[in-house]
């Protein structure tokens, strides 16, 4: 399956969802007698997206007509495990909580490259997910050692 180009609305929402993550680590660094809450704002935003990005898988599972049984009950299975990550991250201390967030963005595009072999989705897919996912979890990590330093 060729990449192709992502199309525009799906490449501007998708880049436009990095904007908070964006923009609070800035703000970590710069106000850095709030980075506390800075930190606690992005680990929100970050157990939001995460869940998105599970729920995605639910709706591949039923969607994507081409798939085995048993592969769509796992991706059913998985599609809720990322929010529960993202629940138990808003549990911990905020660095705990970054880090589960962060490896669950990297779990889950590891759950997207399986998918992707099996269900036929858009070459540009798997691109922009594993760009979104580094940004995502780049910006948690560096957001939360920001307040640490």
């Amino acid at each position: 399956m060729s990449r192709g180009s992502t199309p525009r609305i799906v490449a501007g929402l998708a880049y436009a969802g990095l904007i908070p993550f964006l923009a609070l680590l800035a703000a970590s660094w710069l106000d850095a007698q709030r980075s506390s809450v800075w930190q606690q704002l992005s680990l929100q935003y970050g157990a939001v997206i995460l869940s998105f990005v599970g729920a995605l898988h639910w709706g591949f599972a039923m969607s994507v007509p081409f798939v085995s049984d048993r592969k769509r009950n796992v991706c059913f299975a998985w599609s809720v495990i990322p929010a529960l990550l993202a629940w138990l991250a808003l549990a911990l201390d905020p660095l705990a909580g970054s880090a589960l967030l962060a490896t669950g963005f990297g779990v889950h595009y590891l759950q997207d490259w399986r998918l992707f072999r099996h269900a036929g989705l858009p070459g540009w897919y798997l691109p922009l997910r594993l760009q979104l996912s580094v940004v995502a979890a780049a910006s948690l990590l560096a957001t939360s050692f920001a307040s640490h330093a």
